[in-house]
């Protein structure tokens, strides 16, 4: 659907669930709060202007991907997207910048094939409806996407959960389990168990630009706090025990 208040503005919606939002003017304008959170991430990770070799998993729109062509000239990035009716769907009417390369099939099955300590970041984006599908939730899982990261990279998963943050714990220790410097962010009300919405998990092998980081988050329209080494009182998933993401409360999505 065409944004009547913003020209070059565009919102996909898959079952009525607001999947991406693209302006094909300026792609730096992000119009979705957790999607500025990962894009300052990609902008604090090397110096301005530097290019990346990203690996995305989840396509939708190709948000991220036509940001960091933006602002990150010369990157190479890779798209993987499960739904190939929706990737022709976007590449028809909402077509990308050269230097984005989009493969149809499940995150995992490419990730697997991806080669080692070959890329810069890895973000998981990845929805079933509006649920993380289980088999992206565990550590084994995890493993995977660290092992295509280069030393020093940064792995990045975007997931949704509400009280009393159950999901979002054991992902957390999940993550714990294979970088050992993790961090969470989410705005307030989600992270003191008020209400349903967007976490953002970053694990990596070095330290994290938590200052940058934080500083960035604090100016956003809706504010959005860091944790640093979050601990939580639980198992990390596997494989064995992982389950979908919890469905969203009834209206967490309306468009009307």
């Amino acid at each position: 659907m065409p944004d009547i208040d913003h020209e070059g503005g565009w919102l996909l919606t898959l079952d009525g669930t607001p999947q991406s939002y693209v302006d094909l003017q300026d792609p730096t304008h992000l119009e979705f709060e957790y999607v500025q959170r990962i894009a300052h991430l990609l902008d604090v990770v090397a110096d301005p202007g530097e290019p990346l070799e990203v690996l995305h998993l989840g396509g939708g729109a190709l948000t991220l991907p036509r940001y960091l062509a933006r602002t990150r000239p010369g990157s190479r990035q890779q798209v993987v997207e499960v739904d190939g009716p929706l990737a022709e769907f976007v590449a028809e009417n909402l077509p990308w910048p050269s230097g984005i390369e989009l493969t149809v099939g499940d995150a995992r099955a490419v990730l697997e094939s991806v080669a080692e300590a070959s890329v810069d970041v890895v973000v998981a984006d990845v929805f079933r409806g509006s649920r993380t599908p289980a088999h992206l939730t565990s550590v084994e899982f995890v493993r995977l996407a660290a092992a295509a990261l280069r030393p020093g990279g940064y792995y990045a998963a975007n997931l949704a959960d509400g009280p009393p943050l159950t999901f979002a714990k054991a992902q957390t220790a999940t993550l714990a389990a294979v970088f050992p410097h993790v961090c969470l962010v989410a705005e307030p009300a989600v992270l003191r168990g008020r209400r349903y919405g967007n976490v953002l998990l970053i694990g990596s092998d070095r330290p994290l630009p938590a200052e940058e980081l934080t500083r960035l988050l604090a100016a956003d329209p809706f504010p959005a706090r860091l944790t640093e080494s979050p601990q939580q009182a639980v198992e990390p998933v596997t494989d064995a025990t992982a389950e979908d993401s919890p469905p969203p409360p009834a209206g967490a999505f309306s468009l009307s």
